[in-house]
C-alpha cells in the first residue's frame, strides 16, 4: 500500500470516529481493518493507527487551530468529511516532523477533491495554508 493509500485509510478511520464514542475506538478500529478487502500490511497499519491516534490525542488543539484559521467557520458547521481531512492534515503539519508541509497540504487537497464538494479543495487548501504559516 502506498503512503497516499495509507493516508486515505487514516482519513476513513478518523471520519468514522466522528460518529462513535471515544470508548468505542478499539472496536471501530478492529472492524475497520477486518472489513478491508485486502489485508493491510503491518507497516501500513501502524502508520494508519499512528495518524488516527495522534489526531485524536490532539483533537482539542487541532480543532482550535482549524477554528482560528477558518474565519467565520466553526468546526461544528463544517462538513464531517472536510473536518476529518483538515484534522488529519493539521495533525501532520503541527505534530509530525517526518511529513513535509507540501505533502500534507497536497494530500489533504487530493482527499477533498475525491471525497467532498467542488468547493472543498479550495477551502481545505486555504485553511491549511494559514495553518502552515502559523
Amino acid at each position: 500500500m502506498s503512503r497516499r493509500s495509507a493516508r486515505k485509510n487514516a482519513f476513513f478511520l478518523l471520519f468514522q470516529m466522528d460518529f462513535n464514542q471515544a470508548e468505542e475506538y478499539e472496536q471501530v478500529k478492529e472492524i475497520f481493518f477486518a472489513e478491508k478487502e485486502e489485508p493491510v500490511e503491518d507497516e501500513d497499519k501502524q502508520f494508519i493507527v499512528s495518524e488516527v491516534e495522534g489526531a485524536r490525542a490532539h483533537l482539542e488543539e487541532i480543532d482550535r487551530i482549524i477554528g482560528e484559521c477558518a474565519k467565520g467557520w466553526h468546526t461544528d458547521r463544517m462538513s464531517k468529511v472536510d473536518l476529518a481531512i483538515l484534522r488529519l492534515a493539521v495533525y501532520e503539519l503541527r505534530f509530525c516532523q517526518d511529513t513535509p508541509v507540501g505533502v500534507a497540504i497536497n494530500e489533504a487537497v487530493e482527499l477533498a477533491k475525491k471525497f467532498s464538494s467542488d468547493e472543498a479543495p479550495g477551502f481545505v487548501n486555504g485553511i491549511l495554508g494559514k495553518v502552515a504559516a502559523l
